[in-house]
């Protein structure tokens, strides 16, 4: 897996791939607004505390409905928006799109209720109990209403640092099941819906297109990947103190549409892994019947890859990521990676065409992973490799504007593909964009769980 293939082409460097990302953000926000238009059209005149109440948590029940699916479609994994978008970045959206939703539910919950309650003449909790138990859909809206909770809950940052991430992962998985819960109340008991034939129609199809989604893109698909590929542990061996590579094979994996820079989902079928999926770059271009990973003991998870053993069976999803050639723009780049975040970086520190430097940030040179490998590639495509390590005491280099642009002067003329820990990769990007570097050419990909 080493031996780097024949001498890559250099064609001239084309206009980067537009991102679809402004365009969907915009159709998301133009179901909002048809959303407020639906609500809007079948409001009436407003009379008392009671209508106020009762208006607001409609709107808002509107609103974190049409949420529900758009956080779903969001967690479906589609190639659109994982390639092209990036997955660190749609993972975001995901959060953020959860953190809205939990508000506006909890914004629906105690305005429809205030409301109820106020009309009826009824304390909040004995209209809650009324509602909960006499009302249609609502024993199971309730249930999945918890859910939602529940999965707002462990999504919280200080919450999420204290539980495992499989934990996590399989309470998170709850959403599906919370959002089927609660669909049917929405058409029950909602006046924007009630007589309204094309609202339900298009509720239908909104909520059975991402549905649809899920079920083509997160079991489907994987299952014809490994069903076709048939992926094994072929070796593991070290590669660095604690950084361990393993190799894969597997059938027709030219067919895979693989890029270098991607990663996939892997799940290894083997006594304290299989119960994870965890994403790993490929650190070495893919062969046609191989494909590596190169893997730091970070967790339970990475630290148990040792225990792999030739012929352990594989369970792979992807690929994914957006850090890949498709985002060039210049005939030159550079690529600067912190301590693992060499994986994805060594694949393109082979393949990208143009003019390529490597600086590689680590520790000691101990903890070089790859280091021979990459020496190997630099003298054979001739690229420049530079080395950031600690100084004999320990002290890390000053990695700033200035000495950025020292190392590399035509700095502000190239693409610039960082990956590394979240805080490096921070620091990192305010001195590229002190040293000139435009953001539109910065490439950046987070991993991180």
């Amino acid at each position: 897996m080493s031996t780097p293939m024949a001498p890559p082409q250099h064609p001239p460097p084309t206009a980067a791939r537009r991102s679809p990302a402004g365009p969907l953000l915009g159709l998301v926000w133009a179901g909002a607004a048809a959303v407020v238009a639906l609500w809007w059209q079948d409001t009436g005149s407003v009379v008392g505390a009671a209508g106020w109440l009762t208006g607001a948590g409609r709107i808002t029940g509107l609103l974190s409905g049409y949420a529900c699916a758009v956080l779903v479609g969001l967690m479906a994994r589609v190639p659109l928006l994982e390639r092209r978008i990036g997955s660190d970045r749609v993972a975001r959206w995901h959060a953020r799109a959860g953190r809205y939703t939990v508000c506006l539910l909890v914004a629906h919950v105690v305005l429809i209720l205030a409301g109820y309650a106020a009309q009826d003449g009824f304390s909040i909790l004995r209209e809650a109990v009324s509602v909960v138990l006499d009302y249609p859909e609502m024993l199971k809206a309730t249930a999945g209403t918890v859910l939602l909770f529940a999965v707002g809950i462990t999504s919280m940052r200080a919450v999420r640092r204290r539980v495992r991430h499989e934990f996590w992962y399989y309470v998170h998985l709850l959403t599906y099941a919370a959002v089927f819960l609660a669909f049917g109340h929405q058409l029950a008991l909602g006046a924007d819906f009630t007589g309204n034939e094309m609202a339900q129609l298009a509720w239908y199809a909104l909520y059975l297109g991402v549905a649809a989604l899920v079920v083509w893109f997160r079991v489907l698909t994987p299952i014809r990947l490994n069903l076709r590929h048939r992926l094994r542990v072929e070796a593991v061996y070290e590669e660095a103190p604690g950084v361990l590579s393993v190799v894969m094979r597997g059938r027709r994996l030219d067919e895979l549409g693989v890029l270098p820079g991607q990663f996939f989902r892997w799940r290894f079928l083997a006594r304290g892994l299989r119960r994870t999926s965890t994403p790993y770059s490929l650190s070495a271009p893919p062969r046609q019947d191989r494909l590596r990973i190169t893997v730091k003991a970070l967790g339970d998870h990475s630290a148990a890859v040792s225990l792999l053993r030739p012929g352990t069976r594989v369970w792979a999803e992807g690929p994914y990521g957006s850090l890949t050639a498709e985002r060039r723009t210049a005939s030159k780049a550079l690529l600067i990676a912190g301590g693992v975040g060499i994986t994805p970086l060594r694949a393109l520190f082979e393949t990208l065409p143009g003019d390529v430097t490597l600086l590689y940030r680590a520790r000691t040179a101990e903890d070089l992973a790859l280091g021979g490998e990459l020496e190997a590639v630099a003298q054979w495509r001739g690229a420049r490799l530079l080395y950031a390590l600690n100084g004999p005491q320990g002290q890390r280099p000053n990695l700033t504007s200035g000495s950025l642009r020292a190392a590399v002067p035509d700095i502000a003329e190239r693409d610039v593909y960082l990956c590394g820990p979240h805080g490096l990769a921070r620091e990192l990007y305010e001195a590229l964009r002190t040293a000139g570097v435009p953001d539109r050419r910065i490439h950046h990909e987070s991993f991180e769980l």
